[in-house]
C-alpha cells in the first residue's frame, strides 16, 4: 500500500539506494511511476506493506516501510532488491554498490569510489566539514537526523585526519 513517505512513522525502516549518476527528468518520471506500481503491490505473505518513497537530489531512491503494520520478510525484501536490480538494468545505473561515497561539493553531488574518497581525504581535498550521505541509516528518524551530515559525524570520519 503506497502512502506519502512523510506520513510514515519515524521508526519506519528505510533502504537507501544511491545512483552513480543523476537521473534525467524523463527517467525520474518513469522511475516514480514504476515505484508507485511496485510499492502499491508490495506484500508480505499476501498482506499489504505500508510504504512510501522519496527521490532526493535526482540520485537517491529512499524506500520507507511502516513495520508497525507489517514487517518485511526475506521474500518481500528480495522482491524490493529484484525491483532495484531491474531499474539498474533498464537505466544502466549502479544503485546497489555500497562501496561508493556520495558527498556535496557546493550544490553538486559528487560520487566517488571508496578508494578515491580515501585518497581525497588524505590529500585534504575533502574535510571533516564536507557533507556526506550516510546511506547506512535504517529508520526514518535516523534518515532525518543522520543521513546528510558532516563527514566528522559519519562513518566517513575514519578517513579524515
Amino acid at each position: 500500500m503506497l502512502v506519502d513517505f512523510n506520513t510514515l512513522p519515524e521508526e519506519s525502516r528505510v533502504w537507501i539506494y544511491q545512483a552513480n549518476r543523476s537521473f534525467t527528468e524523463q527517467e525520474l518520471e518513469e522511475i516514480q511511476s514504476k515505484l508507485d506500481v511496485f510499492i502499491e503491490n508490495w506484500t508480505v505473505h499476501g498482506s499489504d506493506l505500508q510504504a512510501g518513497y522519496l527521490i532526493k537530489y535526482k540520485r537517491f531512491i529512499v524506500i520507507g516501510l511502516n513495520q508497525n503494520l507489517n514487517k518485511a520478510s526475506g521474500c518481500s525484501i528480495d522482491a524490493s532488491v529484484h525491483f532495484i536490480q531491474q531499474l539498474e538494468k533498464e537505466y544502466q545505473v549502479d544503485l546497489m554498490d555500497k562501496m561508493n561515497v556520495s558527498y556535496k561539493q557546493g550544490d553538486f553531488i559528487a560520487y566517488k569510489t571508496l578508494l578515491d574518497f580515501k585518497k581525497m581525504a588524505k590529500e585534504k581535498a575533502i574535510s571533516k566539514n564536507t557533507i556526506v550521505f550516510n546511506n547506512l541509516v535504517t529508520s526514518i528518524a535516523e534518515f532525518n537526523e543522520n543521513w546528510e551530515v558532516p563527514a566528522s559525524e559519519s562513518w566517513h570520519s575514519r578517513f579524515i585526519k
